[in-house]
């Protein structure tokens, strides 16, 4: 994985779903982890983070507090399942003229994939740091309870390749910690 200097996290629904019991399945300490790891990364590197979510991100759960937006972070509050409809986050993104997102958060609310499917069709590269993802049980329509593990492990496949790469968080993390050096290299500035 490769990423440009212009790329973006953005963190969707992250700050919300820490509270929420359906929520819980799957790794989430390790999933919450590993996102807060990739903000922190992306903020050495001063690469552009959006925290997407239902609710402003100031109201986060107290124990959220790694997940949260600093001062000059994009947040968008989102009323759709995709975070690009009805808000401003394309022209946000351009402002950065970003080409490459790199995605993280909860799978449970659909926002995620809705919005890395969005992102897809806009002509963003699209990456999705599986292991900086969460998932909750879901019922289908014929009554089955499926394990957070399963609807984890099948949203990711049912977005990799078609919409997006799909890496884990130490391939991320190697990206974006060389992200901006070839450009610091070039300024010689390394």
């Amino acid at each position: 994985m490769r990423l440009p200097a212009d790329a973006v996290l953005l963190v969707i629904d992250a700050q919300e779903a820490v509270d929420d019991p359906r929520h819980g399945g799957g790794d989430v300490p390790r999933a919450d982890q590993n996102i807060a790891a990739l903000i922190a990364a992306c903020r050495a590197e001063g690469l552009p983070l959006a925290h997407v979510g239902r609710q402003p991100a100031a109201s986060a759960a107290p124990r959220a507090i790694a997940l949260r937006p600093l001062d000059g972070e994009i947040v968008i509050v989102r009323h759709a399942a995709s975070a690009f409809v009805g808000t401003d986050l394309e022209a946000r993104l351009d402002e950065f003229e970003a080409t490459t997102l790199v995605l993280c958060g909860t799978l449970a609310t659909h926002a995620l994939e809705a919005s890395a499917r969005h992102a897809g069709d806009l002509g963003y590269q699209v990456f999705v740091v599986a292991d900086a993802c969460r998932a909750a049980d879901a019922l289908d329509l014929r009554g089955r309870l499926w394990p957070a593990e399963d609807v984890w492990a099948l949203t990711l496949a049912h977005l990799k390749g078609e919409t997006a790469t799909i890496v884990d968080v130490a391939t991320a993390l190697r990206a974006v910690a060389t992200a901006k050096a070839r450009r610091r290299r070039g300024a010689g500035t390394a």
